[in-house]
């Protein structure tokens, strides 16, 4: 026992400090695992971007065909994540994250081995199944931090979404100029590998399983609604929008959803707590991320195609690598303002920080309509959109896990992540038909006018805007104590199991 000055016997122990300080040092490193799986998993969903073009005569097929190797990885990402959360609430975090990775290994190998378009494509999808490994990993951080890192560690896990993508699409254009293409499977093989063993070795098994029965029935409805979905709203360029096959499949994945509500709404331990779902906070966080995720993505589509435009066309001439390199100071940004959206939260909440990154995503938005005329003013609108969606994406998460059961954690998270694939399959739907729209012909070449981009930085402008507007009307629930949801980091790690 401590003595104060005057001779007085402190209640607190002599190496209580110390031991904070240990239990401090083991969250930063377990968080810092965390984040490098994070940033693995969102890079591969940039990891083929660059050798796109090439993917017909890589792989012998047809260029609609080679489409299916990045619609897959979109598919199973979308599916994974709520999925994912759920076994996570079931059977522990690390254990499915652990899966999670191991799932990139085996991905990528299929990839990195495959000859031919069909094991490309399961490949890709096995790789989008990794991406669980996000909202687990986000759901976990309330359990192996202090109170006082939680805000900064789930906003710098979240940041990994946008910084992964920003940094894969120049270290991809690399690998695939100076190497083999299937080097990037190879070099993803190896940092999933590294993930995995990381996971293994230093992420601490939480007793924090809640059992239960797996919704089996509910995870196959979710996944042949939302399938129907997106692939409608992926292909509707190449099919048409009116087409037979189109529609049928947008609407029957909206009928297939609406009978999976009433199935989960009937279900004892469904996949998706609906009631919890329906709650107004989680509501409309979920709808807001849809908004943001649209924004998100519309830099993502547009500004590389601007770029990489020859100036003969009306572009800006940059080469593919050069094109990443411009982009991917954007992505660094998301993570330099984690702290920044960890602090935000702890001082004025996470709703108003959420609408603050909108707000600042729309500012860029309008910044690239503005100045649209050489590289440097799109990377300079694109760290504006992307220290907006820094910000933003970071707050979600706590939005969530405040307004659900720390049992629900896990699956909460993963579907707000859901949401935010559908804004963001539907930026890349929206921006392509806007891009088509309206072109240019050089000789035998159709490329988009230079009034077409600057609708889409508009149309990202609206969205953003939109998620303000959405964010604004969320409700400010009164924030629990820490002891009710969840034992203090210095309990919770020292608890962890083998």
């Amino acid at each position: 026992m401590s003595t104060s000055p005057s001779g007085d016997r402190s209640a607190v122990p002599v190496d209580a400090e110390l031991t904070d300080e240990k239990h401090t040092g083991a969250a930063i490193a377990v968080v810092a695992v965390l984040c490098f799986g994070g940033l693995v998993a969102s890079l591969m969903q940039t990891l083929v971007i660059p050798i796109q073009p090439e993917l017909p005569r890589l792989l012998d097929t047809s260029i609609s065909n080679a489409s299916w190797v990045i619609t897959a990885t979109l598919l199973a990402a979308a599916v994974a994540m709520p999925i994912a959360g759920r076994l996570g609430d079931m059977f522990g975090k690390q254990r499915i994250m652990l899966a999670s990775a191991a799932l990139l290994v085996v991905g990528s190998l299929i990839c990195a081995l495959g000859a031919s378009l069909i094991p490309m494509i399961v490949g890709r999808a096995v790789q989008g199944l990794a991406m669980g490994f996000i909202p687990v990993g986000i759901s976990l951080m309330r359990e192996v931090t202090p109170p006082k890192l939680t805000s900064m560690a789930v906003a710098a896990m979240s940041a990994t979404l946008g910084v992964g993508g920003a940094i894969g699409l120049p270290l991809s254009a690399w690998v695939a100029q100076e190497f083999d293409w299937r080097a990037l499977f190879w070099v993803s093989a190896a940092l999933a590998a590294i993930v995995t063993i990381l996971v293994a070795v230093l992420v601490p098994h939480i007793d924090d399983s809640n059992g239960g029965h797996f919704d089996v029935g509910g995870a196959l409805g979710l996944a042949v609604g939302l399938s129907g979905i997106l692939i409608a709203v992926s292909k509707g360029n190449d099919w048409g929008w009116g087409s037979a096959t189109t529609l049928g499949l947008l609407f029957g994945g909206v009928v297939v959803l609406l009978i999976w509500g009433a199935y989960e709404l009937r279900h004892d331990d469904a996949l998706v707590d609906l009631r919890t779902t329906a709650r107004p906070a989680v509501l409309l966080t979920n709808i807001a991320a849809i908004a943001i995720g649209f924004g998100m993505m519309a830099q993502a589509v547009v500004m590389p195609q601007l770029l990489e435009i020859p100036e003969a066309m009306g572009g800006m001439g940059q080469t593919l690598l050069a094109a990443g390199l411009w982009m991917a100071p954007g992505g660094l940004m998301m993570l330099v303002f984690a702290p920044v959206s960890g602090t935000l939260i702890n001082t004025i909440g996470a709703k108003f920080t959420m609408a603050i990154g909108a707000t600042v995503l729309g500012l860029g938005y309008f910044g690239a309509f503005l100045l649209m005329n050489a590289p440097w003013q799109l990377a300079l609108a694109s760290v504006i959109c992307s220290a907006g969606v820094g910000i933003g994406y970071a707050a979600m998460p706590t939005l969530i896990m405040n307004s659900v059961p720390i049992r629900e954690a896990g699956a909460a998270v993963g579907l707000n992540g859901l949401m935010r694939s559908i804004g963001t399959t539907s930026a890349s739907a929206v921006m392509a038909l806007v891009l088509t729209s309206s072109t240019v012909t050089y000789g035998s070449v159709e490329v988009p006018s230079h009034s077409a981009f600057g609708w889409c930085f508009l149309i990202g402008a609206m969205a953003a805007f939109i998620g303000v507007a959405i964010t604004l009307c969320i409700p400010v629930l009164r924030k629990k104590d820490d002891h009710r949801t969840v034992p203090e980091a210095s309990e919770t790690v020292p608890a962890a199991r083998s």
